[in-house]
Parts: structure tokens; sequence; C-alpha cells
């Protein structure tokens, strides 16, 4: 068969270059992956949850009116210039396994997702397959229609002989005249089923380019389908990417029971802390001597009031530099603390039977999806057994029927039968073979079909 191409702009690809060129394009396909690597960012999280946290912390300010010094914690009322810093760390130490559960339950989602996009590649490929199969069938369908238009335009030209002649039977030429309309407008109708398959194709593919189909580099396999329904189910239960995620879907539901289940245990968390402090008020007082000063107060000494004298020592003032300050007022703490739940509004009873709804839907979801699976493989076995079984049928009618129109035709060119004889046998027979292309190519699909289902493409 020749290689077809759409248009003069179109670009001849394989099976396999539209299967490739669609993995790397499908819109459908990318949302997918994006949806994984969502997942991939909620594992990290999760695993990273697993580390302590380690926080610091620094200020600087400026204040002004009565303040706090936070050097000595005494009330000053002057501009201050004060800055603190700190290292604080928190670990929990046990929470009934809520991290290492949602860890877990990342990983579990993570892996679901990752089946989820081999399972769309797989259902793409299939769908690329399908429209290439579709392609081709109609390719064949056109190839068939311009087949039956050259034998009518032989037959319409020799007749023409013998009506511009005024011999012959008229009738006969004008018959086959409207045999030729009909034939071009199946022509026509063909050719436009065709660039809608084309259409659907490129859709799938979402090239810039505009691909057409080339014929398959071998055969359709039309030999009888090897495997039972039972057996294509039995080991789709075991690689068919979609119960797999639902059976890690189903998986992380349970981490899901079990992360909520923590929430009645108590939690426990180890904190330590680095803190220091810097205020412009701090001085740094030095004795520099002494002296003597009167006071208020007096004594008297026979009746002589003598006043009282006392030492008071001198000091002069220093700024401490904000380096020593950070250095000498640095304070360490350490220690445990318990979360003990006592009452929460019944969140955590809550939750759990929440999260345990969840995993029946999980549950019921792999369910739904064997069962469904069952029904496919069942539908299309069918329908592939069916078609198998036409096969041969439409075969021997295509052979008694292209016999028949060759003696049909021998006898019309003879003269000795009419145009009538002539056209219904030839309908015959392009029926026959419109019908066994169909047919061949349906098998093929419904073949290719289990196949997905029992290994994928």
């Amino acid at each position: 068969m020749a290689l077809f191409a759409q248009s003069e702009e179109s670009i001849t690809y394989t099976l396999d270059e539209c299967i490739n060129a669609a993995i790397q394009n499908n819109l459908n396909l990318k949302s997918v992956k994006l949806d994984a690597m969502s997942n991939d960012v909620f594992f990290n999280q999760s695993k990273n949850a697993l580390l302590p946290n380690i926080n610091g912390s620094y200020n600087l300010g400026v204040a002004n009116g009565r303040n706090i010094d936070p050097f000595t914690n005494a009330f000053v009322d002057e501009r201050l210039t004060f800055s603190n810093a700190g290292l604080a760390l928190d670990a929990t130490v046990f929470n009934g396994f809520r991290l290492m559960n949602g860890w877990k339950q990342a990983k579990l989602n993570l892996e679901a997702a990752e089946m989820e996009i081999q399972a769309a590649k797989q259902a793409l490929i299939l769908e690329v397959t399908l429209a290439y199969l579709r392609v081709l069938s109609e390719q064949d369908l056109v190839v068939l229609a311009k087949a039956r238009i050259k034998t009518t335009e032989d037959q319409l030209a020799r007749l023409k002989t013998f009506y511009d002649a005024e011999t012959g039977n008229p009738a006969e030429y004008h018959d086959l005249q409207g045999q030729l309309a009909a034939d071009l407008a199946n022509l026509a109708e063909n050719r436009n089923t065709l660039k809608s398959s084309i259409l659907g194709l490129n859709t799938l593919v979402n090239s810039d380019e505009k691909i057409a189909a080339a014929p398959l580099n071998n055969k359709l396999e039309l030999e009888k389908y090897p495997y039972s329904a039972d057996e294509v189910y039995a080991q789709a239960l075991n690689v068919f990417p979609t119960i797999k995620s639902n059976e890690l879907s189903l998986a992380s539901a349970e981490k899901g029971v079990s992360i909520a289940r923590s929430q009645f245990t108590p939690e426990i968390s180890f904190f330590a802390g680095l803190n220091t402090n810097f205020s412009s008020a701090a001085r740094l007082f030095n004795e520099t001597g002494s002296n003597i000063v009167g006071t208020n107060d007096y004594v008297s000494v026979n009746n002589q009031d003598y006043q009282v004298l006392s030492n008071q020592m001198n000091y002069s003032s220093l700024e401490i530099s904000y380096r020593d300050q950070f250095e000498n007022n640095l304070n360490s703490s350490f220690g445990i603390a318990v979360t003990i739940p006592i009452l929460n509004g019944f969140r955590a009873k809550n939750n759990v039977t929440l999260q345990k709804i969840r995993q029946n839907e999980a549950l019921t979801a792999v369910q739904q999806t064997k069962l469904d699976l069952k029904e496919a493989i069942g539908q299309s076995y069918n329908a592939m057994q069916s078609a198998f079984e036409r096969l041969q049928l439409h075969q021997d009618q295509v052979n008694a029927y292209r016999e028949s129109f060759r003696i049909n035709e021998i006898r019309f060119n003879s003269g000795v039968s009419n145009s009538v004889d002539y056209l219904n046998s030839k309908n015959n027979i392009d029926n026959a073979e419109i019908n066994l292309s169909n047919v061949r190519y349906a098998y093929t699909l419904r073949a290719k079909v289990l196949e997905y289902y029992r290994v994928g493409l």
C-alpha cells in the first residue's frame, strides 16, 4: 500500500513516531505529571517534618520615653537602643507515630501518583494506537472507493462508445452514470471520515506539524487471540496501573486512620534555647575613691545636736560594648514538654471516623475498578471473538462475490446480461470488501485493547 498524506504540508509518521510524539506533547499526560510533582513535594515535606525545628532570631531597635531596660529590668526615661538575639530548638520525641505515619502515607501517595502517570501513559498509547488504526482503516476504504470508481469509469467509457454510436441500450449507459455519481459520493464521504480520523490523531499527538499515518510495517496479525478472558483478567490484576494506583491509595487511607488515632496519644517534645541582649542604658561602674558628706540626720549629745556624717563612695560609669553585653548576657534553657489530650471537642474521634470513611471509599474504589476492568475485558473479548468469527465469513463472502462479479462482468461485456445484474454484482463485491476491511481492523483493535489490559503497550 502506498504512503498516504492528507496534504502537501502533512508529514507522514509511523505508529511508533506518533506514540513518542504524543508522550512528549499530550496535554492530559502533562497534567497528570504535574499532579505527581505536587505529591513529590508533599513527600519531601513529610520527610523533612521528622527533623527538629531550629530557628534563630535577632532584632535591633530604638525606644523613646519611659521603657524597661532589658539589661536591668528597671524603668528608664531616656532614648534607649536595644537588641536581642536567640536560638531555639524544638524536636518532637513522640506523638503516637503521627509524623512517621504521615511520611509513610505521603510515600504511598507518591507511588500512587507515579502509577497514575503510568496508567495515563498506557491509556494514551492505546488511544494513539486505536486512532492510528482508524486512520489506516479509513485509508483502505479510500483506496477501495478509488478502485470502484476506476472500474465504473472503465465500463462507462466502454458504454459511451455504444451510446455515441446510438447502439446498445442507452439505459445501461445512464445506469453506469448514476453508479459513477454514487461511487464519487462514497469517495467524498470516505475522504471526509478520513480527515476526521486524522484530526483526532493529530489532537492526541498535539504536534505543531500536520501528521498523516503511514501503513504498518507488518501486516495486521489476524491469527486467533491466544488468551481467554479469564487469563487476560488474571494478568491485568497484577500489572494494570490503575489497579495498583487504587491499591496504593487504599494503603494510604489506612495510614490516614493511624494518623488520626495518634491524636489520642500524648505528645512529648524536647526544647532548648540560647538567648542574649543589649541595652544602650547598661553601664559599668568603677570605684574612684570616697569622701565625707553630711546627711540630714542628727544625734543629740548633752542636749547638743550634731550632724551625722557619711563616707560616700565615688564611681565612674563606662559604656559596655555591644559585643561584651552579648557575651555577658548569654543564657540558655532546655527541657521536655508533654501535651496530654483531655478534651478537644471530640475532634480526634471525628477525624478517626472521617478517615475510616475515606478508607472504605478507597476499598470500594479498588473493588469497583476490578469489577469495571473485568466487565471491560469481557466485552472486548466477546467483540474480538465475534470479529474473528465474522472475519472468515466475510473473506468467504468476498471470494464468492468476486467470482460472481467476474462472471457477470464477462456476461455484461458480452451483452448477455443487463446493467442491473452487473451493478448488483458490483455493489455486492464492493460492500463485501468494505465489510472485510472493517472487520479486519475491528479484530485488530479489540486484540490491541486486550493486550493493553493484559501487559500494557
